[in-house]
């Protein structure tokens, strides 16, 4: 087998560390230490993140999307392949070697999408955004960590607890959609999102969508 070649590293803000980008052949991996953050060849579940966001938000005119976390760019793609030629899709990173990689080495695999007329990418916290917005978004989309809890920094805990709950549901329109990426369940982050007054669901996913792959979670809530 052919191995990896490390391409390039990129510094974490705020002591997270440093994130590491892998290639093989055609096939980019995003790594944090020991744990593979992303990897080009399965994109199931990021791409559902945006699909079934999209479903649960239903038609609504000119739309304005918040993705926390540009990773390779699955998310972004798939919101901007159904979403209107109205919408507005903002992308918080907060890394900004993660941009050049997109624009650089993995160009092929964003395909354009980060020069799509709807798209402005911001080198920032997710968490600033949504603490800066009152009733400016209709879907806040977190895939920043590979659950509920700050993995790839500390920082980010505070997306995930009650405060940061409620900053994104008055972030949220009236009937928005936050949904949180998760590489596995957590029953107490469900319950979190209801007594923060969303009506949240939890929907597993694959990880590579139709053809399979590890089992993925997806959390829908709705502001009221």
């Amino acid at each position: 087998m052919i191995p990896f070649v490390h391409l390039d590293s990129a510094i974490i803000p705020g002591d997270g560390g440093a994130l590491k980008l892998m290639r093989r052949g055609s096939e980019f991996s995003i790594m944090l230490g020991g744990n593979e953050l992303m990897n080009s060849r399965l994109s199931g579940s990021e791409e559902a993140l945006a699909t079934l966001s999209c479903t649960r938000l239903g038609d609504r005119n000119a739309p304005h999307f918040l993705i926390g976390g540009l990773g390779m760019g699955f998310t972004l793609r798939a919101a901007l392949g159904v979403l209107g030629p109205a919408a507005r899709v903002t992308v918080a990173e907060l890394v900004p070697g993660v941009v050049a990689w997109a624009r650089g080495p993995m160009a092929e695999v964003f395909a354009g999408s980060l020069d799509d007329p709807r798209v402005d990418v911001e080198i920032a916290d997710v968490g600033l955004l949504i603490g800066r917005g009152r009733a400016s978004y209709d879907a806040i989309l977190l895939d920043v960590d590979n659950g509920p809890d700050g993995l790839t920094r500390h920082g980010n805990d505070g997306l995930y607890d009650a405060a940061g709950l409620g900053a994104a549901r008055r972030a949220l329109r009236p009937g928005g959609v936050l949904a949180v990426w998760s590489s596995g369940p957590d029953r107490a982050f469900t319950a979190r999102l209801r007594q923060a007054g969303f009506a949240a669901e939890e929907v597993t996913v694959r990880a590579n969508g139709k053809r399979g792959g590890a089992r993925h979670v997806i959390w829908l809530a709705v502001r009221p």
